[in-house]
C-alpha cells in the first residue's frame, strides 16, 4: 500500500500555526550493543529506569488531521476517533472500572468486529507531578507494548488455560485506547510512527521489570526513515486506537511504535498533559 508521506505530499494542508511538520528530540534506542532493561517502580514511588544504549535523534513530526479519516489500524496501525464517555473522573478508580471498562469494550468490539473484547489494564499519565500525586509520567522513550512473545503470554495470563489455548489458535490483535482526560493537548503530546515504515530489525525486545512480575516490550532503534505522525491539540473527546500486537500473519501492520515528545509548538504556559491509555484483547 502507498505510504501516508507518498499518499498526501501534494494536497497537505498546513497546521494552524502555518507549519506541516515540528522538529523533536526522540529517544531512542541507538544500538543492541547492550541489551535494553526497563525498571519499573510501583505506581507514584519513582521514576522507570533504564539499561541500554540509548539517545535522542531529531525527527520531523507531520501534523496528520489533514488526513486522519485515512488512516488505517492495518495500515499506519493506528486511528483518531471521536470517543464520547459517561466518565466525569479519571482519577477516580472505580468510575473507570465500572463506566469507562464497559464503554471501551463496546466501542472496540464495534470498530474492529471483534467476537469477544477484553478490557484488561489501565494507566493514567500526567505530566506534572506524578510521582507525588501516586501516577505515572508520559513515556519519553520510543515504544511498543507487546512483542512477538508477549502478546501472547498475556493472553494466557487473562484467560483460563482452555479459553487461551482456544483463543490462541484464532486471530487476536492488542490495542490501546489513548485519550486526554482534558483537553486541548498542550504538552508532551503523543506521536506515532507510521507502521509501514517500520522495519523487522527497529523493533528490539526490552525486559520491562515490575516489582511483582517481568513483562517484555519493544523498544524502537533508530531508523531514520521512521514517518512520525501526531494530532495536534487533542480534546477529551477524541481518542487514539494503537494496535500493539496483531497474530495475522498476512502482510497487515502487527506492531507500532510511538512516544510522548516535548513540542516546541507549545506555549510558555501550556497545560501540563494528563491522559489515559487503556488496554484491551481484542478476539476474531
Amino acid at each position: 500500500m502507498p505510504s501516508i508521506a507518498a499518499r498526501t505530499a501534494t494536497r497537505e494542508r498546513p497546521r494552524a500555526d502555518g507549519s506541516e511538520t515540528v522538529g523533536a528530540q526522540m529517544y531512542y534506542l541507538a544500538d543492541m550493543a547492550v541489551k535494553p532493561v526497563t525498571y519499573n517502580p510501583p505506581e507514584g514511588t519513582g521514576m522507570p529506569t533504564r539499561e541500554g544504549n540509548y539517545g535522542y535523534f531529531p525527527v520531523r513530526v507531520r501534523n496528520a488531521r489533514p488526513f486522519a479519516a485515512e488512516l488505517s489500524l492495518d495500515r499506519e496501525a493506528f486511528i483518531l476517533t471521536r470517543h464520547d464517555t459517561k466518565v466525569r473522573n479519571f482519577f477516580d478508580t472505580d468510575e473507570i472500572r465500572r463506566v469507562y471498562y464497559p464503554e471501551v469494550e463496546a466501542f472496540i468490539r464495534k470498530t474492529t468486529g471483534a467476537e469477544k473484547v477484553v478490557v484488561f489494564d489501565h494507566t493514567i499519565r500526567v505530566a506534572d507531578r506524578a510521582v507525588e500525586r501516586g501516577l505515572r509520567a508520559p513515556v519519553r522513550s520510543v515504544h511498543n507494548d507487546y512483542t512477538e512473545r508477549s502478546g501472547p503470554q498475556r493472553v494466557r495470563d487473562l484467560l483460563a488455560p482452555d479459553e487461551a489455548e482456544a483463543r490462541l489458535k484464532r486471530r487476536f490483535a492488542e490495542f490501546n485506547l489513548w485519550r486526554p482526560i482534558s483537553g486541548p493537548v498542550e504538552s508532551w503530546p503523543l506521536a506515532l510512527v507510521d507502521a509501514s515504515s517500520i522495519a523487522p530489525q527497529d523493533l528490539a525486545a526490552c525486559d520491562l521489570v515490575y516489582e511483582k512480575r517481568t513483562g517484555e516490550i519493544y523498544i524502537g532503534v533508530y531508523n531514520p526513515s521512521h514517518r512520525w505522525l501526531y494530532f495536534p491539540a487533542m480534546e477529551r473527546h477524541e481518542a487514539v486506537i494503537i494496535k500493539c500486537y496483531d497474530s495475522a500473519l498476512d502482510g497487515r501492520a502487527r506492531f507500532s511504535l510511538h512516544s510522548s515528545f516535548d513540542d516546541p509548538t507549545s506555549p510558555p504556559d501550556a497545560a501540563p498533559r494528563e491522559s489515559i491509555e487503556i488496554r484491551v484483547f481484542a478476539f476474531f
